[in-house]
């Protein structure tokens, strides 16, 4: 990593801050690491956390004219709300596994509308994980809801760095390569 470091409005920090300890609960609960925590067990971090929190710091990112993050935290504030809302409804698992590609199809979305490498990769991992869980709902396969789990605990562990990153003063972006630069053939 190189010494590019941004300290980051405060909307985007807590968003970022929110976005990781709901993911890292959300993600935990799925991997089955913790004896007895289940992701049922993240529905009231969900709820405040991911879903108002996020839907809060979403508002005022769009006051502070921020279209991308106000974008970003509103949905995904929104998607941790109904989420947590709707836990423990009857529900069919296609209907479950739907909402999560719906979902994943919003993640999608934000990891390609760009911003920074840490923002791109929470999303993308996001994305991953909302993916993998919606075909093991679809299929009813605990192994693979178990490695979604991962790939959400992952987008969390990013989101938190990201956050931390801002508010310490660490890197937060990864050195490019210049153009045209690489392995040479030689001979």
């Amino acid at each position: 990593m190189d010494n590019d470091v941004s300290a980051g409005s405060t909307t985007t920090i807590v968003g970022r801050l929110a976005l990781g300890i709901t993911l890292l609960a959300f993600g935990l609960g799925y991997t089955g690491l913790i004896d007895g925590v289940t992701a049922a067990d993240a529905v009231s971090i969900a709820h405040y956390i991911g879903g108002v929190t996020l839907f809060v710091a979403g508002l005022f990112a769009f006051r502070d004219r921020d279209t991308a993050t106000g974008t970003a935290y509103a949905a995904l504030g929104a998607l941790w709300f109904t989420w947590a809302v709707s836990a423990g409804a009857q529900v069919s698992d296609n209907a479950a596994g739907l909402f999560l590609l719906l979902f994943a199809l919003v993640a999608l979305s934000l990891t390609l509308a760009g911003g920074d490498q840490l923002l791109q990769g929470t999303h993308g991992l996001f994305f991953v994980a909302l993916v993998l869980l919606a075909v093991a709902r679809l299929s009813d396969t605990d192994s693979l809801a178990k490695v979604g789990g991962w790939f959400a605990v992952a987008a969390g562990a990013v989101a938190w760095y990201a956050a931390t990153a801002a508010l310490a003063h660490w890197p937060t972006a990864f050195p490019r390569r210049a153009a045209g630069r690489g392995v040479t053939a030689t001979g």
